[in-house]
């Protein structure tokens, strides 16, 4: 068949952008209804308590306010927040109520909702509210972790240890020729997307409608009808606009039911802005990692094995996916090299501090900050060029597939799908023009010790386990594409629209892209883990094959022929010697449902390079070039996909120099604001380069596409610090935790110093 569309691979522009510059986008701020009330949530200023009482009376007095809610007026068992993906029953007794009940456990967990006729009324309202807390010891650290009990019953603080093996550990590091044991930290941090999280909740008496809905939108869909004891197809989640995803948003929180729960009982629509303050103290958390890892070598520098503990500090319950990035951590340590002995332990503590989840890169970004390190590590102790030690241990294009550990208790395994991986870092350094930049390591300029590092990974993607699309071909010949993938500001609607394109011939401009809301198809599994390319792209492939057996069947009863012999020509079928317009052939649409079954992730891959000037008398880091190359399979847009990158990277800058989540010993958040929590600005990091090359297409999808959303931050963290201890050999700096803040850099400066004198 000739092709008449070739939309895959081209630098489309983003349709979405239209509407986002105009200023005609749609945002849960914009969504308004009839009779609409606000709602502002009560949170605990305890870190951790038993909630005595709640008195509201006070409260309820002032004009406009309509309704005080607490546990007691929701339902006589409070429902929970349950694990997405991969639950486990040991988990369940650490899971979040929607609303605190008997005790809170940290700073920020809801205990009422205030409804009334403005924000501002409810806002005064919460001062009127007495709220009755006999303090508990508080406890924010692992040090602390026998300071007392967050869940009496359990008898410990440590919610469960995941344990990643692969080969026999102690077999390597008893025939290794060198072995070394370090600790590493890396900072708690999280998702500071540009509009804080919200929702508008209607309830008709037989409908629920919640507008709000991001990224998971079925499976919220049905922890709401569940927990509000109704029926899923009374229940409707409605996409809208967001600004800015990133792992955090769309996963379930206690809003997803408080709001809803409030309009119902009410009856009346309800509307929940967050505030930046909230946001950070509600939403999801992540990072906060340390631990104490060994590696296991031979003299000429390959690696044998790795082995260690790992703690998780994951907050006060475990909701939403916050098991996702321990377990991580510890099953993807050995990154893109061929380390064939692994034995790791993570275990997730609980202390009163706000949960944590995902966050772009989940457990990736901390556990290659520890690999990249200790690979640095080594290669100064074995007197082994970096570069070449990476080299020799880089996974083989025969070797793939590859298989990585395994993880229990939830036994999971997966394996590298494809690569060459040596190809991907030989471009890496070329495009960066290491050889030349070379010469700059260690080197004193203008003030500035200059430093270079380079560091590999892998980027996992395409979680299954399906996707469904549903194609409609309207009777005016226009294209209607609606997809379980949700939008978070990946260019979803352009993207979807160049496969349907190449896949159906419709024109690109006659199509239209609806997503993310439960209306739309019958089940759905949205976006996240850089799924929603390879999983609804390869659903809107299948389905466009369905669609067009089905117009040339129908085309083929008008043109008096087989269906075998119509051959569809952009938007007209021919057979024989005549031929039809799409938009003549239907009086009615046709409409097709498909789809894509994948239970085998994509694994995207690359390297990054970097090249830094620190000032030794302030700390300061300065990122004078970085350069990333991936491996996504295949490229659907170069445009879009070069926007992830670089977002990715910055935002893997600012984990690496500049965030950090920084809680007192009473539980409280010191860093509540833009003022204390520092973001990476335009001008912080001017120069930063990203090539996306089609090396190796995925064997496990049609599209032949890898997830490419998260690469960009996956290598930061380790690449930052071993650039900071090349630029600083002089003084045998070594980083061990982030972020790389000019206090903690100026601090190793000058202790290095002082041990130097000494």
């Amino acid at each position: 068949m000739r092709i008449a569309n070739s939309y895959i691979g081209q630098p489309i522009e983003r349709t979405e952008d239209l509407r986002f510059l105009r200023g005609r986008g749609t945002y849960v701020a914009d969504i308004n209804r009839p009779r609409q009330l606000t709602a502002v949530i009560l949170r605990s200023s305890i870190a951790h308590g038993r909630l005595n009482g709640i008195d509201a009376s006070r409260a309820l007095q002032l004009p406009g306010v309509h309704r005080i809610l607490t546990a007691k007026d929701f339902d006589t068992e409070i429902p929970r927040i349950a694990l997405r993906l991969q639950p486990l029953s040991d988990l369940e007794p650490f899971h979040q109520p929607m609303i605190a009940d008997q005790k809170v456990r940290y700073v920020g967990e809801p205990v009422a909702v205030v409804v009334a006729e403005t924000a501002a009324i409810a806002e005064d309202a919460l001062d009127y509210i007495a709220v009755d807390i006999e303090p508990l010891p508080v406890f924010v650290s692992r040090e602390q972790a026998d300071a007392a009990l967050l869940f009496e019953q359990h008898g410990t603080n440590c919610a469960i240890t995941w344990k990643a093996l692969r080969g026999d550990a102690d077999a390597a590091f008893k025939m290794a020729e060198y072995v070394r044991r370090e600790r590493f930290k890396v900072q708690r941090h999280a998702a500071m997307f540009m509009e804080p999280r919200g929702f508008v909740a209607d309830w008709d008496g037989q409908k629920l409608t919640v507008w709000g809905a991001a990224k998971t939108a079925w499976y919220n869909r049905r922890l709401l009808a569940a927990s509000l004891r109704l029926p899923i197809e009374a229940v409707d989640l409605v996409e809208v606009d967001v600004g800015g995803g990133f792992g955090s948003r769309g996963e379930f929180y206690p809003e997803d039911y408080l709001i809803p729960a409030a309009a119902k009982v009410i009856g009346r629509p309800v509307k929940w802005n967050e505030d930046r303050r909230e946001h950070m103290i509600a939403a999801n958390h992540a990072r906060e990692v340390e631990c104490e890892v060994e590696i296991a070598a031979t003299r000429h520098g390959r690696v044998l094995g790795l082995r260690g503990q790992i703690w998780s500090d994951v907050g006060a319950y475990v909701r939403t996916n916050g098991s996702v990035g321990p377990r991580n951590v510890a099953q993807y340590m050995s990154g893109p090299y061929a380390i064939e002995n692994i034995e790791l332990t993570s275990s997730m503590l609980l202390t009163n501090k706000t949960p944590t989840g995902t966050y772009r890169g989940p457990g990736r970004f901390e556990t290659d900050f520890i690999r990249e390190r200790m690979l640095d590590l080594v290669a100064k102790d074995l007197n082994i060029d970096r570069l070449e030690l990476r080299r020799r241990n880089l996974v083989a294009d025969r070797q793939m597939p590859y298989p990585l550990a395994s993880i229990t208790p939830y036994d999971s395994s997966t394996e590298l799908d494809s690569g060459d991986y040596h190809a991907a870092f030989d471009r890496c350094l070329a495009e960066f023009d290491w050889k030349t930049k070379e010469q700059f390591s260690g080197r004193l300029i203008d003030g500035y010790y200059h430093g270079l590092a380079v560091g590999s990974f892998i980027e996992g993607g395409a979680a299954g386990p399906k996707e469904q699309a549903r194609l409609v071909l309207e009777p005016d010949g226009t294209l209607s594409v609606y997809l379980g993938s949700s939008s978070v500001g990946q260019g979803l609607e352009t993207i979807m629209a160049q496969i349907a394109a190449d896949a159906t011939e419709v024109p690109y401009e006659k199509i239209r892209v609806l997503h993310g809301s439960t209306s739309h198809v019958k089940e759905g599994y949205g976006s996240y883990h850089s799924r929603a390319t390879v999983m609804g792209g390869s659903a809107i492939l299948l389905a466009a094959e369905k669609l067009k057996q089905s117009i040339k069947a129908s085309a083929a009863k008008r043109l008096g022929c087989a269906a075998e012999e119509v051959v569809l020509d952009g938007e007209q079928a021919r057979g024989g010697n005549r031929s039809i317009a799409f938009a003549e052939l239907i009086e009615v649409p046709i409409e097709i449902e498909a789809e894509f079954f994948n239970n085998k992730q994509t694994w995207a891959y690359g390297t990054h390079a970097a090249h830094v000037a620190v000032d030794p008398g302030t700390g300061h880091v300065k990122v004078l070039d970085y350069m990333a190359v991936e491996d996504v399979g295949r490229t659907i847009n170069p445009a879009t996909l070069h926007g992830q990158a670089i977002g990715s990277i910055v935002q893997g800058l600012g984990g690496a120099f500049l965030e950090h989540l920084v809680y007192d010993e009473n539980g409280q958040l010191l860093t509540g604001s833009f003022a204390d929590y520092l973001l990476p600005t335009a001008s912080d990091f001017p120069k930063i380069r990203s090539l996306t090359v089609d090396l190796k297409p995925c064997p496990n999808n049609p599209l032949g596409a890898k997830g490419g959303g998260e690469g960009g931050i996956i290598p930061i963290g380790g690449i930052m610090a071993n650039a900071v201890a090349d630029a600083l050999k002089h003084l045998n700096v070594q980083p061990m935790e982030l972020p790389l803040s000019p206090p903690r850099v100026w601090a190793l400066v000058e202790a290095a110093k002082a041990q130097l004198a000494s």
